[in-house]
């Protein structure tokens, strides 16, 4: 077979293959847009902060409990830089290159570590794990957790110390 030929069989089957996990990750999009509500915009006044800027990696948004569920809708599914703070007003992620993700405090489940979620797997207590209700009304869509790989090893239990005071006594947060 001349040299030519495999070199063009090779590039159509490199290209079929970025084609199909492109159609994958929009047909995760599209289901996940039709059972998690827009992310809520940060509020003007964020109120005290609780926490300095943190640097982190926004790992990514899965399905709560099912870590393996990746939310690839409103931007949840793209892995980026990021700072994280916690004020009163909830739980704020700067994201670079990508949307920011805010979590209003009232809409916070819980906060704990683990050692994966889809897109990052750590071993042992690496990532700090955030549950929250996208939408004020839990019953319109699904819990979220959101992965969260803190850059300092000494930051990840003031964020989830910080994140738990957030939690609701009512809403059963996870430590």
């Amino acid at each position: 077979m001349p040299t030519w030929l495999s070199v063009t069989i090779l590039l159509v089957l490199l290209a079929l293959a970025y084609w199909a996990m492109r159609q994958g990750w929009r047909r995760r999009e599209r289901r996940s847009e039709a059972t998690v509500p827009a992310v809520p915009g940060a509020p003007a006044d964020l109120g005290a902060p609780r926490t300095d800027p943190l640097e982190a990696v926004y790992v990514s948004s899965t399905t709560a409990g099912d870590w393996l569920d990746r939310v690839n809708a409103h931007d949840l599914g793209v892995r980026s830089a990021a700072q994280v703070q916690v004020f009163d007003a909830g739980v704020l992620v700067r994201r670079t290159g990508a949307a920011d993700v805010f979590v209003p405090a009232a809409q916070v489940r819980g906060v704990g570590t683990a050692s994966g979620i889809a897109g990052k797997f750590m071993g042992r207590d690496g990532l700090v794990v955030l549950t929250w209700a996208p939408d004020a009304a839990p019953e319109v869509g699904p819990l979220l957790d959101t992965g969260l790989l803190v850059r300092h090893r000494a930051d990840r239990p003031r964020l989830v110390d910080a994140v738990r005071t957030l939690v609701p006594t009512t809403a059963g947060g996870t430590a």
